[in-house]
């Protein structure tokens, strides 16, 4: 009887060892593959937040380093947890550098070269600037007696000035878009300069 309990009591041991041991390994083997896979992340996300020319962000850097020199303590556990508040700083870092990139890109994209002007418009406003548009370019026609002080050179350059208005359109979401001036505008040019009197 006295053998049973000794069998007992080390088989039960063995139980809780093995299954201590295969926790153990179970957890080095997590941590060792958070830093392998960290590893690879980091090489493969450079090209997301570097900018050519420039060094890296002293955030990503100081992240970067401090997830490379992670030293490993006595409880995995514990090592877990402090490699993942290491990652999350990482991401923090990597996430804010690359917001500043795409933003300097979109910023860089947005600005309109030297010889152009970009300006933003109200949905009302851009309907009242293409309706006066309009306007002007019926009375720079020709046949308008209304106002003497500027008049098209011709048809080139009321061709023109209708290309840039149909821009100006353009930019009126679809469904409030004024479609009828643009060909208004083109009927007028067609009645002014005809192709029999362009062959005269």
């Amino acid at each position: 009887m006295g053998i049973l309990a000794v069998l007992i009591v080390l088989l039960i041991l063995l139980v809780v060892s093995a299954c201590s041991s295969a926790r153990s390994y179970f957890v080095k083997g997590r941590l060792a593959g958070m830093e392998e896979a960290t590893l690879e992340i980091i090489r493969g996300i450079n090209s997301h937040y570097e900018v050519a020319g420039q060094p890296a962000p002293d955030q990503v850097t100081k992240a970067v380093e401090a997830i490379k020199s992670f030293a490993r303590g006595s409880s995995c556990e514990k090592n877990i947890y402090r490699y993942q508040a290491r990652l999350w700083i990482f991401g923090d870092a990597v996430g804010a550098a690359c917001w500043r990139k795409g933003y300097g890109a979109c910023k860089q994209q947005m600005t309109a070269r030297d010889d152009r002007i970009r300006v933003d418009f109200a949905i009302g406003e851009l309907l009242h600037l293409t309706a006066l548009a309009h306007l002007g370019f019926k009375k720079m026609m020709p046949n308008d007696r209304g106002i003497e002080m500027k008049r098209f050179g011709g048809e080139q350059q009321a061709r023109e000035v209708a290309r840039a208005l149909e821009k100006l359109e353009w930019a009126v979401p679809e469904p409030q878009r004024p479609v009828e001036q643009s060909t208004n505008r083109r009927a007028l040019i067609g009645q002014w300069w005809p192709p029999g009197r362009k062959i005269a």
